[in-house]
């Protein structure tokens, strides 16, 4: 919520934007962290994610256990191939069809039996009408199916997303903590509070010892926060203390978008997320506008690691500012 401003005036809020400066930002290569406005230089998510799918490879890597990471199709993908069928964590974007098919055959994961949606993103659910096809039952949170219902604007994205076909929707929605077996491989499947969305869930291949936190967590890079669905800055520090609780210093961590990490990079991520959280509610409260405290620069001593992608420091500003 927008505040008034008329219990400050100009002076004391250049006082306070002097006081809250962070300094000159570093040279960024990313045109998304330039000055003067997130309109102007940011460019659309949704765009990006689309264009970087149609033209990049499908990489594979063996992670523990069996379980192998496929990236280049929007959100990163878990297979466990199983003679009974693959069990399969998200599904890119629909785009990437053919390139993904040619790396699940050659994983012997032609056919797949499971496929979790960890939330209802297009980066991550796009792909759920062929994956179907090949006889999947789609797993999700119960409020993932609805999201794919329902018609929903994406403010930051500039898109609309409409309600996707009955076969692309989830056939099985888990409520609560619930367990599959795979080859005798036990998957958990944990649902979050409200966090990037209002239904995310974990994937976690409790022996393998590798967990897939979809995009309640984004390694190197500052997340998107989907206040659309009900996501909120609280929300991923709630759940970025939730992964932390969860894993070892052994644990193979798979983020929604980024590298493979491990605890130490989890602590790292939910520190970052509280520094820039408390300075943006602190410029909030002071009255200032958010195009005020983007100008402030509360993200600045991160930037140069995690402003470096999609979402570039004034949008993050923005979603934050949204949530405090």
């Amino acid at each position: 919520m927008k505040r008034e401003m008329n219990t400050l005036g100009k002076a004391a809020i250049a006082a306070v934007l002097a006081a809250c400066s962070l300094g000159a930002p570093p040279s960024l290569a990313s045109a998304s962290t330039a000055s003067p406005s997130v309109q102007e230089k940011q460019k659309n998510p949704y765009d990006v994610l689309n264009a970087a799918a149609a033209r990049d490879p499908i990489t594979v890597t063996p992670l523990r256990g069996g379980v192998y990471l496929l990236q280049g199709s929007g959100g990163n993908i878990g297979v466990l191939p199983s003679k009974d069928g693959a069990f399969m964590v998200d599904a890119g974007i629909a785009v990437s069809r053919r390139k993904l098919e040619r790396a699940l055959q050659k994983l012997g994961a032609s056919h797949i039996r499971y496929l979790v949606n960890t939330h209802w993103h297009f980066d991550h659910a796009g792909g759920n009408s062929w994956i179907h096809e090949r006889g999947a039952e789609i797993i999700a949170a119960p409020n993932t199916l609805r999201n794919l219902s329902e018609t929903i604007r994406v403010v930051e994205w500039a898109h609309t997303f409409t309600p996707v076909p009955a076969a692309a929707r989830p056939t099985v929605t888990v409520a609560s903590e619930k367990t599959f077996t795979v080859d005798g491989e036990p998957v958990r499947l944990r649902p979050y509070s409200p966090a990037h969305t209002d239904g995310d869930l974990s994937v976690d291949f409790t022996r393998a010892d590798v967990l897939f936190t979809g995009d309640t967590f984004w390694n190197d890079l500052y997340p998107f926060i989907d206040h659309e669905t009900g996501g909120s800055i609280d929300g991923m520090i709630r759940a970025a203390d939730q992964n932390i609780a969860r894993v070892g210093d052994g644990t193979i961590v798979v983020p929604g978008h980024g590298p493979v990490g491990r605890r130490a990079d989890l602590v790292e991520y939910r520190n970052m997320l509280v520094a820039i959280r408390n300075r943006v509610a602190d410029l909030k409260g002071r009255g200032l506008t958010v195009e005020q405290t983007i100008a402030a620069k509360p993200t600045q001593p991160f930037d140069a690691k995690w402003g470096q992608g999609i979402i570039g420091p004034d949008l993050f500003t923005k979603l934050v500012y949204r949530g405090v």
